[in-house]
Parts: C-alpha cells; structure tokens; sequence
C-alpha cells in the first residue's frame, strides 16, 4: 500500500508574518506523525521562510506553480533550478486555476513537468473536468487528453504524483461523491498503466475539491486515494490538522 500523502496548498493566501503564525501552531499538532507524508505549498515569496521552519521536520516543503526554463528574460517567473536552490521537495504543475485564469495548455505543462523532473523536483501532476464537461459526460475523454499531454515522453514513474481535482468542486463546498472519486481515480491508475506498465500502481493519486475535516476519513479510504490535496481548509493549522490526523482521536 502506498504512503498517504496529504498537501497543503495555500494559493495567493499568507503574508509571511501569517505563515510563521500557521507554521507555530501546526508543526507541534503533526510532530511524530510517521506513516503519511505532510506538504505544504506556500506561496513564492513565503518558500524561505516557510522552508526555514520546516527543517528537521516531518513536512516537505512544496511550490505551487514553476517555469519551465532555468534562467532568462522570463519577467515575474521561478524556474526548477531555483526552486531546487530553496530546497523545494515538490512543485504542484497544472493546477486548474493555471489552465483557467492563465491558460496553460496541455503543451505548457508537459514543458514544465520535463523541466521540473530535469532538476530532479518531484512533481503534483493536477487535472480534471468542468462542471460542463462532466454534464457533457467528457470526464473520462478530458483526463486522458490532459494524462497524454502533460506526461508526453515522461519517465521517472517514481518522482510522479497525480492530483485529481474536478474543477467543479474546487473551492465550492460540493465535493464529487464516492462513486465519482473511484470512478475517476480507476480510471486515471488504468491509463497510466497503459503509458507505464504495472509499475503505474506505484505512481499515487491524490484526490483535490473542497476536502475538510469532516470528509478526509470517507475519501481518503476510497480505492485508488492516495491522499488529497486541500485548498481553503489547509489556511487553518487546526483544520488542516484535523485532516492529517483523519484516523486519530
């Protein structure tokens, strides 16, 4: 069975000052926890400090988004060698709101995806479906489109994770049901065992769309879940706490 993985992903959310303040409070409330790995993607201008505190510590230190050269007249961008300088573990690549609010393709993302693997960061590989394309009955046609695009002649199987996040349920409140999740995440392990083999059941999916305290135990547990990415409910230490703590008292 592969290790839970549960990330944070705070967005444009935090100062600085707001990230110390989150990372004194939830650092004490995880300590010990062994047998699940914690992340915490802040945004650029939080990644030394937030790395800073989470030194000698159980959590990985995660990048919300890259750029994918390492250097030139790329105005405002963060290349892989810098993120690697700053001791990111994991870059999350192709969020939804990358492809919807700065229109990342397929094209762009596998770009990033090579160059990140380049500099030898572990990569969060996000996709998933419009609220019309799962009206329209696409979800399945949509993932593997976005699947084959973004993972076009990649390898390093063993520095991969998949988040899938239906655009529809991200920061909702409506989470895909049960039937949903599996569906999709099935789906998703059987098409990248058509790219990779058997050794695709080695590659975890997460599961991302308005995840909380209160339905971590009943999607996490799900076949095929191996951990969530969560957006608004990891901007408090105690509730995202309560999330990575989803089987204890």
């Amino acid at each position: 069975m592969l290790q839970k993985f549960i990330v944070a992903n705070w967005k444009m959310n935090k100062t600085i000052g707001e990230a110390v303040d989150f990372l004194s409070q939830f650092i004490p409330s995880v300590e010990g926890i062994k047998d699940r790995e914690i992340g915490i993607a802040p945004t650029f201008l939080c990644i030394e400090t937030v790395g800073k505190a989470l030194k000698n510590t159980n959590i990985k230190l995660c990048a919300q988004n890259v750029f994918y050269e390492n250097k030139g007249a790329y105005t405002g961008e963060v290349s892989p060698s810098m993120l690697k300088d700053a001791e990111v573990e994991y870059v999350i690549i192709g969020h939804s709101e990358r492809r919807k609010y700065f229109h990342e393709t397929d094209e762009i993302i596998n770009k990033k995806i090579h160059a990140s693997l380049k500099e030898k960061l572990k990569v969060i590989f996000c996709i998933g479906e419009t609220l019309e394309e799962r009206k329209l009955e696409k979800t399945k046609e949509i993932l593997e489109i976005q699947i084959k695009g973004g993972l076009k002649n990649i390898e390093h199987v063993e520095a991969l994770t998949i988040a899938y996040e239906p655009v529809w349920a991200i920061g909702t409140g409506v989470v895909a049901t049960e039937e949903q999740i599996k569906e999709a995440h099935l789906f998703i392990r059987e098409k990248l065992r058509d790219i990779y083999g058997e050794i695709a059941n080695e590659i975890r999916i997460l599961y991302g769309g308005s995840v909380s305290p209160e339905n971590i135990k009943s999607i996490i547990t799900l076949d095929n879940v191996d951990g969530v990415l969560v957006g608004g409910a990891s901007l408090d230490p105690l509730s995202f706490a309560k999330i990575v703590k989803y089987d204890q008292k």
